[in-house]
């Protein structure tokens, strides 16, 4: 009895699979196959209907979901209007938030209660979304605010240090290169010594204001120690004796950069890589 009853099955397997599920493929395949006109007004229900297991994707975007009662794209009030009243507030916290060192700023979970430490009743969401903005605004009003640097003749120069490796008598020695540039002509004059001392501070400009045939009314450095004792807030800094002596002597007010901020003195700093460059001289014509 068993074994009839495994025939029987075996068979109507069989007949499944050679008359009733090609039929069902056959209608599952002619929707798509079969040119069908197209309504040009189908609602949501349309699109979801032909998309079937895309509804969830495509309903948030049809106007009449959008604009049903409830929707959750609609909300009764704006996330930000509680921040509102609070927002002069909110931009001073931020503002002295983002003076401090990096090392020293606030969370913006600890501005958000101060800012309730004050009356505050909103949600964190509302406080983040809005410091959010903030900085991006604050972030594209600053990328437009740049310094040119174009300069009058005679008007600055940029001085600074490179390493090189030399071979002097056959031995390999790494010397230290004074680079002085005039920033309006762009003229470089280059000199080697064995260290970065003052007193080779004070010969390489010697030297280069001779062969310029004069001075500038100003000189841009980096913070170096030969010249720069103490680095203070901004641009204020407390220079050697020694050095300010020099500038008197040539009536050059020197202006140290911001630190790690090599690009305000782009122009010296350019030239600083003699690796690709063959500063032997030339022995064309001997």
């Amino acid at each position: 009895m068993t074994f009839q009853w495994g025939i029987a099955t075996v068979l109507f397997r069989l007949v499944d699979l050679l008359l009733i599920q090609p039929r069902q493929v056959a209608a599952r395949r002619r929707p798509w196959t079969e040119e069908r006109p197209r309504r040009q007004d189908q609602g949501s229900e349309g699109l979801t209907n032909r998309a079937r297991d895309r509804r969830n994707v495509i309903r948030p975007f049809c106007p009449t979901r959008a604009s049903r009662p409830g929707s959750r794209f609609q909300t009764a009030r704006l996330p930000d209007e509680r921040v509102d009243p609070w927002r002069n507030q909110l931009d001073e916290l931020l503002l002295v938030n983002e003076g401090k060192p990096k090392r020293e700023r606030l969370t913006l979970i600890r501005i958000f209660e101060e800012l309730r430490g004050i009356g505050y009743e909103g949600s964190y969401d509302a406080v983040r979304r809005y410091a959010k903005k903030w900085r991006a605004e604050r972030g594209v009003a600053m990328a437009e605010a740049y310094v040119p640097l174009s300069f009058a003749p005679g008007e600055a120069y940029q001085f600074d240090w490179s390493h090189e490796i030399v071979a002097i008598n056959g031995a390999t020695v790494t010397v230290k290169v004074a680079h002085v540039r005039l920033c309006h002509s762009r003229m470089l004059f280059v000199r080697a010594y064995p260290r970065e001392t003052q007193e080779m501070v004070f010969d390489a400009h010697a030297r280069a204001f001779a062969v310029f045939r004069g001075t500038c009314t100003r000189g841009i450095y980096d913070n170096m120690k030969t010249a720069v004792e103490t680095v203070f807030l901004g641009k204020d800094r407390q220079f050697n004796r020694r050095f300010l002596r020099m500038c008197g002597h040539y009536l050059v007010e020197p202006t140290a950069c911001t630190p790690a901020s090599g690009w305000e003195k782009g122009q010296v700093e350019v030239g600083l890589d003699f690796g690709n460059h063959d500063a032997r001289p030339s022995n064309r014509g001997r």
